[in-house]
């Protein structure tokens, strides 16, 4: 009887620090969306593509505290794992990352733990993207809750190479064969370019429609 009544404890745990992190992505989700919306109401632009949001499952939680060597409780989860509520946002340029990065930053009720610049700094493999894992306090009937969500983001270009490179470490369970990876590589810098060129294109028809206006 003991060991049910710890049971359903655990379980009433999981489910309040589950919900925690179901409400921070919310609320950081709204605040993307507003911002998004407020440039496009007032500059005419859309910086964001679009946003995609996630909770990390029962399963994946488990996998990753066990594959950091550590045990498999709720304190735990919440002191070493950062991604448990996610949020990607996806940019027409990598300008755009960087402004959308620092408005965030600037949000009074967001607090911003670190940042990781996979972009300045990309991984070996050539994945490139900007990294921020921040806290916001969820408000409850006894009081505010700060939660963490890692916000990841990155250009379109980006964003596809990524996703191909998922795909490519699930179907070989992280041992891909070398010329795959080279090729992935390869993919990564020309990626680099297209974005680079893509940014390049926006400024001169940004500069083209100016010069009309003006004419």
């Amino acid at each position: 009887m003991l060991n049910i009544l710890k049971a359903n404890e655990q379980i009433d745990q999981w489910r309040s620090v589950m919900f925690l992190y179901d409400s921070a992505l919310k609320k950081v989700n709204t605040k993307i969306e507003i911002l998004n919306n407020e440039f496009v109401n007032r500059y005419d632009y859309n910086p964001i593509e679009h946003i995609k949001s996630r909770l990390k499952t029962a399963d994946s939680i488990v996998n990753k505290l066990k594959k950091d060597g550590r045990e498999v409780t709720i304190e735990n989860m919440q002191e070493y794992l950062s991604d448990i509520a996610g949020i990607r946002i996806i940019c027409s340029f990598t300008s755009d990352i960087y402004q959308i990065a620092q408005i965030i930053s600037d949000q009074k009720d967001i607090t911003v733990l670190h940042v990781k610049d996979y972009i300045k700094h990309p991984k070996p493999n050539g994945y490139k993207s900007y990294h921020m894992v921040v806290t916001v306090p969820v408000y409850l009937s006894d009081g505010a809750v700060d939660t963490k969500v890692e916000i990841q983001i990155r250009s379109v270009a980006m964003d596809f190479w990524a996703s191909l490179e998922h795909k490519i470490a699930y179907k070989f369970e992280g041992n891909a064969p070398e010329n795959l990876l080279m090729e992935l590589k390869d993919c990564a810098d020309m990626i680099d370019m297209l974005d680079r060129k893509m940014f390049s294109l926006n400024e001169a028809i940004i500069a083209f429609a100016k010069t009309h206006q003006e004419e």
